[in-house]
């Protein structure tokens, strides 16, 4: 009887013996100084950039680009019927040679009056007279050389050519149309290296940034001392584009409590174009102390971030975290972790408060993936 009160025994024993503990990968938080960034959305501007008009009236006689090329400052775009200033300019001209003649002969009788003056052959009378036809035609020329400057302008304004280096858009206006002198559009010129970049900041950010400027020596205004940024744009391949922050607003728009910022980029190349939408990562934070891990080791409990820290004694205990932006692969721990706990980083499904684990330490990269190809 005994014997078999045994054989019963022993399979309900080892019902009930303690399932083992679950395997976890736990590490060290990495801890270094970092610099946290802020992340904007912005868009691309030329810094320079004009709508082409003709400065006089006329005829649109040529035009001298292909549409969407590049030009230098001083290309010849277009060109007015230049007849009809031609022909203004040499009646100014003329007018200009009467004058001349003018002012010899009237100089030459106001001396001649001058020495009979002297002679008391004539009044004065006529000596002043004299005096007053010479200072006239001279007035005469000067209007007369004022008109032919003024010709010589409008035949050189015949020539529209580009104010800068650019890339120039289509042409609006065909041979043969009238231009309006001041009115009539040609086509328009942007400027495409450098570029700027111009995104809008709240006032916390600005606070921020304008203290952090301070400390460096520098003003919000001026580029806060220019901070070194990044720009993504709409690419599958992610690439970066490294420009300086130059340029801030006077004041906060009092509509939306915003300040417009620019940063201004290399692009030599041609790849960044006015108009173009990005995210640019600004310094938010002086070099600092910071407690890093990767977002695999981040969980949720409701409305919180948790980690799963591991004691001596294999212990699962629940901390609440507030999580900051991503560096280097790594998501930042503004507060919660002081750096020196162990930490559950693979396996978290299996793990909860009160659960003793049996860690496997390893040990996180100072970078937990390389650096995105820059440009």
């Amino acid at each position: 009887m005994f014997a078999g009160i045994g054989l019963l025994a022993a399979p309900a024993a080892q019902a009930q013996e303690a399932p083992p503990a679950p395997v976890v990968t736990v590490a060290k938080p990495v801890v270094r100084d970092i610099v946290e960034d802020d992340e904007f959305v912005g868009r691309f501007e030329a810094v320079d950039q004009v709508s082409l008009r003709s400065r006089v009236g006329g005829y649109l006689e040529q035009v001298h680009f292909q549409d969407g090329t590049l030009v230098k400052q001083g290309d010849l775009l277009f060109t007015i019927d230049q007849r009809p200033f031609k022909s203004a300019l040499n009646q100014a001209q003329a007018q200009v040679d009467s004058a001349k003649t003018l002012v010899e002969f009237a100089k030459m009788q106001f001396e001649r009056a001058e020495t009979l003056s002297r002679d008391g052959n004539i009044p004065v009378s006529t000596l002043d007279d004299r005096r007053r036809e010479y200072l006239a035609a001279q007035a005469q020329l000067d209007g007369a050389e004022a008109a032919l400057e003024n010709a010589s302008l409008d035949l050189e304004f015949t020539e529209i050519k580009a104010p800068f280096a650019g890339r120039v858009d289509r042409r609006l206006v065909s041979p043969g149309n009238l231009v309006q002198a001041d009115q009539t559009v040609l086509t328009t010129i942007v400027s495409i290296d450098p570029i700027d970049f111009y995104f809008d900041i709240d006032e916390r950010a600005y606070f921020a940034y304008a203290r952090d400027a301070r400390q460096r020596g520098g003003v919000m205004q001026e580029g806060a001392g220019g901070i070194d940024v990044v720009v993504r744009v709409a690419d599958r391949s992610e690439v970066t584009f490294k420009g300086k922050l130059d340029f801030a607003e006077n004041r906060l728009d009092e509509a939306t409590g915003t300040m417009r910022v620019r940063a201004r980029f290399d692009n030599k190349d041609g790849v960044l174009q006015p108009g173009m939408f990005g995210r640019i990562n600004v310094p938010g934070s002086l070099p600092h102390p910071g407690v890093l891990l990767p977002d695999e080791a981040i969980g949720a409990d409701q409305n919180r971030r948790i980690v799963f820290v591991v004691d001596e004694a294999g212990m699962i205990s629940a901390k609440p975290v507030r999580t900051g932006p991503r560096i280097d692969g790594y998501r930042v721990i503004r507060e919660g972790l002081t750096g020196e706990e162990t930490v559950v980083v693979n396996g978290l499904v299996r793990v909860r408060p009160g659960v003793t684990v049996k860690p496997e330490m390893t040990t996180l990269p100072d970078k937990a993936e390389t650096e995105e190809q820059t440009q």
